[in-house]
């Protein structure tokens, strides 16, 4: 079990820093050597569990697919507003979460399928919005597959934007304003009123789930 442990943190360790460099540098530029360097690890240890520089890639952008549960709230629209404001909070502070969106974004990169985090949002998203019109939370004219693929491109532009406008500073509060405009065009009047869409939802919901994780819960 020890050996596994050290194992799992040694690969940890290793996807840190290549997200750290190629964050830093883009993926083009980064090299393994300064991947090494940073990660503190041997080059066998680093072959162990990536094949290459591409493997270690994938490995950065895998990041985005797999994320803690959310803590499940009244509506679904609740949650899929909090789904955007906690990744616009970990844009600002995780660098392994700014560059695994970074690499799907990067249009230099090649020989990566940089499609599959975006499906996989898209997916996300579309779930909450199928779960939401469910429960009677959308106007009827809404359809939750177009939603989802809106809302992704929305947030993904509205990022990049930020990024070169305040190297991500003020997402939280572009998120937001974004959220205040679109989610009246979707939602019934009953649940907007409800919906908390200020900019330090993403912050406040780390924090709580950081002081009491025995509320954390999978959203059906």
């Amino acid at each position: 079990m020890a050996q596994q442990a050290r194992a799992i943190q040694t690969r940890r360790s290793i996807l840190v820093a290549a997200a750290e460099v190629f964050d830093e540098r883009g993926y083009s530029s980064a090299t393994i050597s300064e991947i090494l360097a940073r990660a503190g690890v041997t080059k066998g240890a680093l072959y162990f569990h990536f094949a290459s520089k591409e493997d270690l890639a994938l490995g950065v952008m895998d990041i985005q697919l797999h994320s803690d549960p959310f803590p499940p709230q009244l509506t679904k629209l609740q949650e899929l507003v909090d789904q955007g404001m906690i990744l616009s909070y970990r844009l600002r502070h995780e660098p392994l979460v700014r560059a695994s969106v970074g690499l799907a974004m990067d249009q230099a990169v090649e020989g990566l399928d940089r499609g599959t985090p975006f499906r996989a949002w898209i997916d996300r998203l579309e779930h909450l919005l199928q779960a939401a019109k469910g429960q009677g939370e959308l106007l009827p004219h809404v359809d939750p597959g177009e939603t989802a693929e809106m809302l992704a491109g929305s947030f993904s532009g509205i990022q990049v934007m930020s990024q070169v406008l305040s190297n991500r500073e003020d997402l939280g509060r572009r998120i937001s304003v974004l959220l205040h405009y679109v989610l009246p065009s979707i939602s019934t009047p009953a649940v907007l009123a409800t919906l908390d869409m200020a900019e330090d939802r993403g912050e406040r919901l780390l924090r709580s789930l950081e002081t009491v994780p025995s509320q954390v819960g999978s959203p059906n």
